[in-house]
């Protein structure tokens, strides 16, 4: 770690901080009393003083085939490893050690499709479903260590197809199912991807989504892909490459309801997923089984504070980091009740998720604050008409939520009594890493303080640390059990995103402040990364998409302030010489942005111009186009070639 040890005055970069947030939300005597966490401080003290024994009384929570040797080390500098020498897999934990136990009898996963239609499944259940899948996958030739890639909505066959993958100690790649055929493709082919499972349709808002021809497009020339395994969800639906394609369903047929789970290494990769970065080509981010289901377990239990007879709900995805640790892992680990919810929350009128709460007796909701932005729209009568008694803690996710948004939510889904878990952590992290616990004071907007074994800070760019107020760049200082363990075939791009910049910490592309007490505020991303509606998008995706036009010569995409999505894109585009700029040639660029990236990537102004801010080394410098946007100081320009 840097020491810093020279005295001469260094160049810091901080931003502004406007927010001043100073009243306390006290956690009730009940939720204290409750806590599994009581004592906050004591934990934050113990883990900082012992953070080796801190992990590894965290990883005595779980299930090994045999105990580690080693905690913690460092093969080759940034390259971490976690308890070495320990056999484990994440299923082991997530499904087999409940077996034989009253666990099994449980409700794993409680299903909500789009149209209403409810399926509870047991943990036994999950089991045989699991195991057929994972002997049928096996059959297929896949093997440890093969990667498969996942293309489908949030159903039990997308817990059942990674639990399997895991199972036999394949790598799932699970790609959100709103992607284009052309982001899915890149993600196969980067991945080697040997199967793609996906379903012949999927349902959104009441809507039929054609996911077979999509997937059918995608793996086009994909020499990688040998098989593709579809749920088959309509009845009129025909097998279309009787060589290429097999149903789910046909697959998991007479294969035998055991299966013995994979001896893995705990350095073993677990999965790849994918997010988006300042190039155009995604990273691929790789996870392995030991210290990710550490991370994921303890902080699961930890801050969401889960009993045995919880009925937990991630609003999230299982195409992101989120779903893979909150909605499906973590979880199941846990041995609770998980909400799985297909459709939309304004669909078919805006109380869709207060309905399911009351409906499912759901006691913690975890969801993001653009829902919450959204929804606060509607109105409070939207909520407050359904009995939501059951609830007894809510947790944000996926980006900074604003203290408006925070106070709304405690007011009028938490009754003012509720402890709100706002959680900062990243696809890279694996876990939460700055997150309350449900025993401490909270402030609206502030994730509050790093989880206990975390050692985070707020510095410049020579590693220092901002003054209080300041803000800076967001760094973790020591290893943790879950983190990244690099990019996947790509170990060079893994050093020069996250270690490279600030050197000895981990960099995590966030600006923060710390207030006086010590509470931190995540202010957003200091990269070229919007964050629209919670998903983390590149900015250099959106301008290819656009730059494949014909038309366009070149594109440069910035993020505005959104009152509903947090963020909204906005495209600068030079065109090619000749062809002229008009409001049906900006149709056709988001059409295209459309057809690449798929509807999640929504571009909601393009203006075009004849020329784009560069350094001299050719880098378009998106935020002095930012800064006009939004008629803010253009700040050091020095590098501008004009």
């Amino acid at each position: 770690m840097p020491k810093n040890a020279s005295k001469k005055p260094v160049d810091r970069e901080t931003t502004v901080v406007l927010m001043n947030e100073k009243k306390w939300y006290k956690p009730s005597k009940k939720a204290k009393n409750e806590a599994t966490v009581k004592h906050w401080k004591t934990a934050h003290e113990y883990a900082t003083e012992n953070p080796m024994r801190f992990w590894e009384e965290a990883a005595c929570d779980l299930k090994w085939y045999r105990k580690w040797k080693v905690t913690h080390a460092e093969k080759k500098k940034h390259f971490h490893q976690w308890f070495l020498g320990g056999k484990t897999n994440v299923v082991l934990n997530a499904l087999d050690r409940h077996m034989g136990t009253p666990t099994e009898n449980k409700v794993a996963i409680i299903w909500e499709s789009d149209s209403g239609e409810s399926r509870k499944i047991t943990y036994k259940e999950l089991d045989i479903e699991v195991c057929k899948m994972a002997n049928g996958l096996r059959g297929l030739g896949v093997k440890k260590g093969d990667r498969v890639a996942i293309y489908l909505q949030n159903t039990p066959e997308i817990a059942i197809s990674m639990l399997a993958c895991a199972k036999i100690g394949a790598m799932h790649s699970v790609v959100y199912a709103g992607f284009s055929a052309h982001a899915l493709r890149d993600r196969i082919d980067d991945a080697e991807a040997k199967l793609l499972i996906t379903s012949d349709v999927g349902y959104r808002s009441g809507k039929t989504i054609d996911m077979y021809s999509l997937c059918a497009e995608a793996v086009k020339g994909a020499k990688s892909i040998k098989k593709m395994v579809i749920v088959k969800r309509e009845k009129s639906t025909k097998k279309q490459n009787k060589t290429r394609d097999i149903w789910f369903h046909e697959l998991q047929k007479g294969q035998s309801e055991d299966c013995n789970t994979e001896m893995m290494d705990a350095e073993d990769p677990l999965f790849v997923l994918y997010t988006s970065g300042t190039t155009s080509k995604p990273k691929g981010v790789v996870h392995v089984h030991g210290g990710y289901q550490v991370g994921v377990n303890r902080t699961l239990k930890w801050v969401m504070d889960l009993k045995e007879d919880d009925i937990y709900w991630c609003s999230a995805d299982p195409g992101w980091i989120t779903g893979h640790s909150y909605i499906i892992y973590g979880p199941l680990m846990a041995g609770v009740t998980t909400v799985m919810f297909e459709g939309a929350p304004n669909y078919p009128k805006p109380d869709r998720l207060w309905k399911l709460v009351q409906k499912h007796k759901v006691t913690i909701f975890y969801t993001a604050p653009t829902l919450i932005r959204a929804l606060m729209r509607f109105g409070d009568e939207w909520v407050t008409k359904h009995d939501l008694s059951s609830l007894r803690l809510l947790g944000s996710v996926g980006e900074p939520i604003n203290p408006e948004a925070w106070r709304w939510y405690h007011r009028v889904v938490g009754k003012k009594k509720l402890p709100i878990m706002d959680t900062w952590w990243q696809t890279e992290t694996g876990m939460f890493m700055i997150t309350p616990l449900p025993s401490m004071p909270l402030k609206a907007g502030s994730a509050t303080l790093p989880f206990p074994g975390i050692e985070a800070d707020v510095v410049d760019k020579k590693g220092q640390p901002v003054k209080v107020g300041e803000g800076g760049y967001l760094v973790i200082k020591s290893p943790w059990p879950s983190m990244i363990r690099t990019i996947f075939n790509n170990p060079k791009r893994f050093i020069k995103t996250y270690w490279k910049e600030i050197p000895g910490y981990y960099l995590t592309g966030d600006l923060a402040h710390k207030d006086k007490d010590g509470y931190f505020w995540i202010q957003g991303r200091s990269d070229d990364v919007l964050s629209i509606a919670g998903h983390r998008i590149g900015n250099a995706e959106i301008e290819s998409a656009i730059v494949s036009h014909p038309d366009a010569a070149e594109a440069a995409v910035i993020g505005k302030p959104h009152p509903i999505k947090g963020e909204s894109a906005k495209a600068f585009v030079i065109l090619k010489k000749g062809v002229k700029g008009n409001d049906k040639l900006i149709k056709k660029l988001k059409k295209q942005i459309r057809k690449m990236l798929g509807p999640i990537a929504v571009t909601d102004e393009i203006d075009f111009v004849t020329k784009l801010p560069k350094t001299r080394s050719g880098k378009i410098m998106r935020r002095v186009l930012k800064a006009q946007e939004l008629g803010q100081k253009l700040g050091d320009t020095s590098a501008l070639a004009d």
